[in-house]
């Protein structure tokens, strides 16, 4: 395979050195090009066709939000966002993703050890950018109001993770207020859960909130699972509550999709399950353990997912009921909040 040709933009020339030392370190990626900041990273683009951009979120000139969606709009390309672990950043980064963004790393710092580990995420998510499916930004779909309205003593899980922020902003904005409640785990560190619920909630009829542990779970709330160091799990049925468990990472994340729909799994035909777009097999077995309890189940399709990996893990399973398009996948969820099993 040739190596992933990669820019990296960042105003900072020891990070730009940085950057390119990780990365360099692969032999599956070659650095073509350092840009100090926007206008000049536009012009290299144009001569290097890159495959994958490294864009930092902030930069005098023109931000990196800024230069980020003239991108998508002119020429949508894999972009890998630099973060920082602030609130500011985390502001940033969720809106970066929201825009198109593939991906994101948090800047390396601290010892050695911590910028291997760095090195290699880094290394890691690059690759998988390049191998994704850019398209430009969905809007959320208005529902009609046939398949509008709640539906009682239903619940709705839902599992994303990479592209997962830019789906959620499609389909939680069209969920009408009185959905059944819903509970989301998208992976994502636990300094930006809070910032995503609430740019969410902006976005959204419904109410959006990051969990907490002993929460009620009730319609027309949506709860983000806080990323860190709980996993995240249904308590007590259709009308019960959050419980956050600590415990080590299952399949490398903390907190796991697999874990929630697990959980969610004795609800049985009270349940609907969504696995979206993301990177490896997270959500697989828990979305087949639901199904078999008789849950309906429902996989984002290939041709619109950033990365088709847990939906094709689900899939390759038999943990997909049915596999539905971005767009249709607001309507598919309340429609299978009404219809039984094998209605579809």
């Amino acid at each position: 395979m040739k190596p992933v040709r990669t820019l990296v933009v960042d105003d900072s020339a020891s990070m730009r050195a940085t950057l390119k030392r990780m990365l360099t370190a692969d032999p599956e990626i070659e650095v073509v090009g350092m840009a100090p900041e926007p206008y000049t990273a536009r012009e290299m683009i144009k001569a290097l066709n890159p495959d994958v951009l490294t864009l930092d979120v902030e930069m005098p000139g023109m931000d990196g939000l800024s230069f980020l969606e003239r991108i998508m709009r002119l020429r949508p390309m894999p972009v890998v966002m630099c973060s920082t672990l602030t609130a500011r950043g985390a502001e940033v980064t969720i809106e970066a993703l929201r825009l198109g963004a593939v991906d994101y790393v948090t800047k390396p710092s601290g010892t050695p050890d911590d910028i291997e580990r760095d090195a290699d995420l880094l290394c890691q998510k690059v690759k998988a950018a390049a191998r994704s499916a850019v398209r430009p930004v969905s809007q959320p779909i208005a529902l009609q109001p046939s398949v509008q309205g709640g539906a009682r003593g239903k619940l709705i899980a839902i599992g994303s993770s990479t592209g997962g922020v830019e789906a959620l902003f499609s389909v939680l904005p069209a969920l009408p207020a009185d959905c059944p409640p819903v509970l989301i785990v998208q992976h994502m560190p636990a300094a930006f859960t809070t910032s995503f619920a609430a740019r969410l909630d902006r976005e959204c009829s419904v109410r959006v909130v990051e969990a907490a542990d002993g929460m009620p779970v009730v319609p027309g709330t949506v709860y983000i699972a806080p990323g860190g160091e709980t996993h995240m799990e249904l308590s007590g049925g259709v009308d019960g509550r959050i419980k956050l468990r600590r415990g080590d990472p299952v399949g490398g994340h903390r907190p796991s999709v697999d874990v929630l729909f697990r959980s969610v799994a004795p609800l049985g035909g009270a349940a609907v399950g969504a696995i979206l777009t993301g990177m490896g097999a997270d959500g697989a077995e828990g979305l087949l353990a639901m199904r078999r309890a008789g849950a309906r189940t429902l996989g984002q399709s290939r041709e619109t997912c950033v990365v088709w990996g847990m939906p094709r893990a689900a899939q390759g399973l038999g943990a997909v009921e049915k596999e539905v398009g971005l767009s249709g996948m607001p309507e598919a969820i309340l429609r299978a909040c009404r219809e039984k099993v094998g209605s579809v």
